[in-house]
C-alpha cells in the first residue's frame, strides 16, 4: 500500500485517479480547498493527514483534508508522511499561469520537509501541447487551436520546463501528459506509452479515456518508471 496525497481530487482526472488508487488498495489523502465539493467516493473527511472513512473498490483507505496547492506551506503540511504527491490540479476558467505557480509550490513544499524519512515523489498531470506530432511540429504549433486552449497548453509547457530544472536527486518528479484527446469513457486497463512524442493509432488519432489515463498514472505510482522526465499515454 502506498500513501498518496492527491491535489485536484474534485476534477475530472483527479476523481478518476482517486477511485483507481482506492480500488488498488492504496491510502489516499485528497487535499482540497473545500471538502464539501468532493463527490461521494467513499472517502471520510478530516482536518489532518492519515486514513479516514471506508475505502473503495479494492479496499483502499481515503480521507479528505483542506489544503492549497498554490501555497508551499500548505503543501508541506498536507504531504508530510506520504510516499507520493499527485497533482491533478487545473485552473478551470481562471488564469492558466497558475499551473506554473502550482508546480513551484509543490516542489517548494516537498523540498521544505525535514526529517530522516525520504521526501515523497511528485507526479504531475501535464498537457499534450508540448508533445511532438509524428509530422514533426509540436501539438501547439498546429493551426486552428483556439486562443484559450493554446494559452492552457503553453502554461502546461511552462510548468514542465520548470520541473525539468529540478534535480531528480532533490525531488523525484514525473510528469504525465495525456493524449491529444482525453475524455471520460471506458476503463479498459490498457494503453500505449510514449515519451515526448504524441502517441497515435493507425488512423493518426491520439485519444485516451480519463479512466485509462488514471490507470497509467497509478501504474506510474506503483512502478516509478519515469523519474525526472515526462511521458505520455494513449490507446
Amino acid at each position: 500500500m502506498t500513501k498518496i496525497a492527491l491535489f485536484g481530487a474534485t476534477g475530472t482526472i483527479g476523481t478518476r485517479v482517486l477511485h483507481e488508487a482506492l480500488r488498488r488498495g492504496h491510502e489516499v489523502t485528497a487535499v482540497v480547498r473545500d471538502p464539501a465539493k468532493l463527490p461521494d467516493s467513499g472517502t471520510g473527511t478530516g482536518t489532518g493527514n492519515g486514513s479516514g472513512g471506508g475505502g473503495g473498490g479494492g479496499g483502499g483507505a481515503a480521507t479528505v483534508v483542506r489544503g492549497d496547492v498554490l501555497d508551499p506551506a500548505s503543501v508541506a503540511a498536507a504531504v508530510a508522511g506520504h510516499d507520493v504527491v499527485v497533482s491533478a490540479f487545473g485552473p478551470g476558467s481562471g488564469d492558466p499561469g497558475v499551473l506554473v505557480t502550482a508546480a513551484k509550490s509543490l516542489i517548494g513544499g516537498v523540498r521544505s520537509l525535514g526529517g530522516d524519512a525520504p521526501a515523497p515523489r511528485v507526479v504531475v498531470v501535464g498537457g499534450a501541447g508540448s508533445l511532438r506530432t509524428p509530422g514533426g511540429p509540436l501539438v501547439w504549433d498546429q493551426a486552428g487551436i483556439p486562443a484559450p486552449v493554446l494559452a492552457l497548453m503553453h502554461a502546461h509547457g511552462d510548468a514542465l520546463d520548470f520541473l525539468r530544472t529540478v534535480p531528480v536527486e532533490e525531488v523525484r518528479w514525473t510528469c504525465l501528459s495525456p493524449a491529444a484527446q482525453i475524455a471520460p469513457g471506458e476503463r479498459t486497463g490498457t494503453y500505449r506509452l510514449g515519451l515526448d512524442g504524441l502517441v497515435v493509432d493507425d488512423e493518426g488519432r491520439s485519444r485516451i479515456s480519463t479512466e485509462d489515463f488514471a490507470v497509467a498514472l497509478v501504474d506510474e505510482i506503483e512502478r516509478d518508471a519515469h523519474a525526472g522526465r515526462r511521458f505520455t499515454v494513449a490507446h
